[in-house]
């Protein structure tokens, strides 16, 4: 594996965008040359991408608007580079990249799901029908990965469990900054609530504002900063000033600075609808936070009730509510230790260097078996 080529629908502030990006660190650190292809313009880490000597180019699409010459224009970069791997992240960019293959030479293909619900019947009967045009179908979390197989998307012995990875050093505590942070955002000694990610319908922030203003009530000393955008922004905003929670909640907007917003909080909030393996809680373990989450996808994985925090059914403001205040009922100490148990179950299962091996193995894998068949 000398040469990677990363496919993704859009290139933002997100989960797997994330992932993809860390991805490009360690493989340019193994020596491959990566270049990575956004479907429409991207819009978020091109400086850092090119401090790593990673070409970023776009297929020009337009969002939500479908364009057969993106097949051609992305066979074109496909010729160009010559890539001994692409690998595909998300489900327009697995499509798009199993149909392009009909038309250039792929010698590996892996196309990677980041959720365990990527839309409806017709796109799994899409990943179905073109499943054989990939060499490696994954997902990110056992649970999806169990779901993808029962509808069909993918058979059994195909599509497999690869979870993301996170670089522990990004997140080591700092306690100047935490200091520092608070500070700067006024929230004093308060109890504070991290909730990072895009505003959107299946993160379900107004579950997690009525969660808040139940847990208000009783602990009125309590922040919740959230930070990302999204269409829901202006929605949200509107609720939590109905909900007068004006001086509770910071809409933070984009912010690039999450590990030194991870160290500021005091537990991590998750409402989503559904999810896959998320990568912000990897990094609210990473930087020992305790955690309350809904139960949906592979939250589960990474949140063990009671031990480092607490899962709530999806869509359920008062359970979420009885799980956050049962969270800072418990003394500094043991959240503390909740923060520890976090941190060294990221270490032992969702480093990035051993997921690169991983994906690493997978390819040179994938690659093998296409030589014993010609």
């Amino acid at each position: 594996m000398k040469r990677v080529l990363f496919l993704l629908t859009g290139l933002d502030y997100a989960g797997a965008e994330t992932q993809v990006v860390q991805l490009c660190r360690v493989f340019r650190g193994m020596g491959c040359s990566v270049q990575l292809i956004s479907m429409i313009e991207p819009a978020a880490f091109l400086e850092e991408l090119a401090a790593m000597g990673v070409a970023v180019m776009t297929l020009g699409m337009r969002k939500g608007i479908a364009d057969p010459r993106a097949i051609v224009r992305l066979r074109r970069r496909i010729r160009e580079f010559q890539p001994d791997v692409v690998h595909s992240h998300m489900v327009h960019a697995n499509l798009l990249a199993r149909i392009t293959r009909l038309f250039v030479r792929m010698p590996v293909l892996a196309c990677t799901a980041h959720s365990i619900y990527e839309g409806g019947r017709l796109r799994s009967w899409l990943y179905r029908v073109t499943d054989r045009l990939c060499d490696i179908m994954t997902n990110v979390s056992q649970e999806a990965v169990n779901r993808y197989i029962a509808i069909k998307a993918s058979p059994p012995g195909k599509i497999r469990f690869m979870p993301n990875g996170i670089d522990m050093g990004r997140f080591a505590e700092q306690t100047g900054k935490r200091l520092n942070c608070r500070e700067e955002l006024g929230v004093g000694e308060s109890f504070v609530w991290l909730a990072a990610g895009r505003l959107a319908p299946e993160k379900d922030y107004m579950t997690m504002l009525a969660a808040f203003s139940e847990v208000r009530k009783s602990c009125p000393h309590t922040t919740l900063l959230i930070a990302g955008i999204g269409p829901d922004a202006e929605a949200l905003q509107r609720f939590s000033r109905r909900l007068r929670l004006e001086d509770g909640v910071r809409f933070l907007g984009i912010r690039t600075d999450i590990p030194v917003l991870m160290n500021a909080a005091d537990a991590y909030l998750m409402s989503s609808k559904w999810e896959g393996l998320p990568m912000v809680l990897l990094e609210a373990c990473a930087s020992g936070l305790p955690i309350v989450a809904t139960d949906v996808g592979g939250n589960g994985e990474i949140v063990n009730s009671g031990v480092n925090g607490y899962l709530a059914e999806p869509s359920n403001p008062e359970q979420l509510a009885d799980q956050m205040r049962r969270l800072m009922s418990h003394t500094p100490e043991r959240r503390a230790e909740m923060g520890r148990y976090s941190r060294e179950l990221v270490r032992q299962r969702y480093d990035i260097h051993a997921i690169a091996k991983r994906w690493e193995g997978l390819y040179e894998q994938a690659a093998g078996k296409k030589r014993l068949r010609s």
